[in-house]
């Protein structure tokens, strides 16, 4: 599933000759204490044999497609917008239809909880949940296993995994335990997969390389889930996974005729704010076309095949340049490196744009706009898209952090304000007011007529949907990144 990282015949370098590559590293970072813990037609996927199955036995099941999937189109991704509490996505564009350059698919990580549909679940689904219940307390035994029989049985694959694979086990659990979570839900699933496809084109996946990872899947699953595990069990995790990959496998094609699969851009500027807080400014090698409000991942030299998300701290600028901010965690390799390391003429590599935490400049709604520390960068990024649009509708934006210290660009932010007499900006440090950033919205208002948007940390962000939605603000209203991907994207 989220499974290969960058690849290359001559392992991240470029061009195969061994002789400098594509990055231009100036100095070599040392590994932070206990490592990071930090995925035209399509090619038509390859029947999926089961370890330890002979071909024949289950070579008509590989060829089934899983009925709510099969009947959708999957370039109706449509609809699948990463808020909270529902899941409704931009358009994302049909194969072999060109982008157009000034608005990349928004596309959503993983998507959020919501109700399931009403109707009863499909057989293949009951079984498929049922398997992940079963190997749910021994995720990490399934997942290591599962990586052990592919690169013994394909160790052709091991240069397209980072050499640390902590945090790819929990990629793929959370992969299969989505779409498991989303089976029966065509417009979810089908939105996440095709995001997950086009992701993983920076990768170096091919199509030949998702039957080998369906094969050893199962192999892993089998043998962990032994007390729910028969034929049908299987044959229902072969026609859920050849569905899953080629749903994958037509939306890396498809983006492939649009853009490339990543980007070299040049660190320009290198603004450290704060001790552990770096303004980066980077200029791409051709166009990128993003969105305010938009995130996209980052590959350093230092440390190939490990990637991390971002939001970009502007909108879209006539320079075509880009900035980010980044904040050096603990045992956070590619944070660390950005913050500490990185400097004006190092070449990263970016990853396309994703996300849907987007202004809807057809209505006029006020924005109600949440960032709590590097969260601010996408909020500033929403506020020049507003401006530069013209539009006057109030933007009310709270600035949370928990000292002084930490709110690093409010200088920027009341600069904005005084230029923009829509727009009003609320520091909330906690250690002053002994308040939450969430919390602190209660005392302004109302919000009925507000579209809310929220970026920080994954348990501001749970907090605040909370509040939200008990002032009244419906869950459609509310827009956020997942939480889930926020934890490693924080790395």
């Amino acid at each position: 599933m989220d499974a290969p990282t960058t690849t290359s015949a001559d392992n991240g370098t470029s061009g195969g000759s061994g002789e400098g590559g594509w990055f231009t590293p100036r100095r070599q970072p040392e590994p932070p204490a206990g490592g990071e813990q930090e995925p035209t037609e399509g090619t038509r996927l390859a029947a999926l044999r089961p370890v330890g199955r002979p071909a024949a036995d289950h070579g008509e099941a590989a060829q089934k497609r899983i009925t709510p999937l099969a009947e959708a189109a999957p370039a109706d991704a449509g609809a699948t917008e990463a808020r909270a509490g529902t899941s409704n996505a931009s358009p994302t564009d049909a194969p072999g239809e060109p982008r157009t350059p000034a608005q990349p698919d928004p596309q959503p990580r993983v998507p959020e909880q919501r109700s399931a549909p009403s109707r009863p679940a499909s057989p293949d689904a009951v079984r498929v949940r049922r398997t992940m219940a079963e190997v749910a307390p021994i995720a990490d035994k399934v997942t290591s296993y599962f990586y052990a029989l592919l690169f013994v049985r394909y160790p052709d694959l091991r240069p397209l995994f980072p050499a640390a694979m902590d945090t790819q086990r929990d990629r793929l659990l959370k992969a299969l335990l989505t779409a498991a979570e989303h089976i029966d839900n065509t417009e979810v699933l089908v939105a996440y997969l095709q995001n997950l496809g086009r992701g993983h084109r920076k990768y170096g996946t091919r199509p030949e390389h998702y039957p080998a990872v369906g094969e050893c899947l199962i192999g892993s699953l089998s043998r962990y889930a032994s007390a729910v595990w028969d034929e049908e069990t299987e044959a229902a995790w072969i026609r859920t996974y050849t569905t899953i990959s080629q749903v994958m496998i037509d939306a890396a094609a498809a983006d492939e005729l649009r853009a490339p699969a990543w980007w070299h851009a040049e660190v320009v500027s290198h603004d450290l704010r704060t001790p552990d807080v770096a303004v980066i400014t980077v200029r791409p090698d051709q166009p990128y076309p993003f969105l305010a409000g938009q995130y996209t991942s980052l590959e350093t030299p230092w440390w190939p095949r490990i990637w991390r998300h971002y939001s970009f701290a502007s909108a879209p600028r006539s320079d075509g340049l880009l900035s980010f901010h980044v904040k050096a965690v603990p045992a956070g390799w590619v944070s660390n490196a950005l913050v500490h390391h990185a400097r004006p003429g190092d070449i990263i590599r970016l990853g396309p744009p994703a996300g849907s935490m987007t202004v809807d400049h057809t209505t006029d709604s006020g924005l109600l706009c949440l960032g709590g520390g590097t969260g601010i960068a996408p909020i500033k990024a929403l506020v020049e898209d507003v401006a530069e649009h013209g539009e006057r509708r109030p933007v009310e934006v709270f600035y949370g952090a928990r000292t002084d210290h930490d709110l690093y660009d409010i200088d920027t932010m009341l600069r904005l304000q005084q230029i923009h007499p829509w727009l009003a900006v609320r520091p909330v440090v906690d250690q002053q007011a002994h308040v939450q950033l969430p919390d602190a919205i209660r005392e302004y208002g109302p919000w009925n007529e507000f579209d809310a948007y929220l970026s920080g940390p994954p348990g501001m962000i749970r907090s605040g949907v909370h509040t939200l939605r008990d002032i009244g603000i419906p869950s459609d209203r509310i827009r956020h990144d997942s939480v889930e991907e926020l934890v490693a994207a924080a790395d």
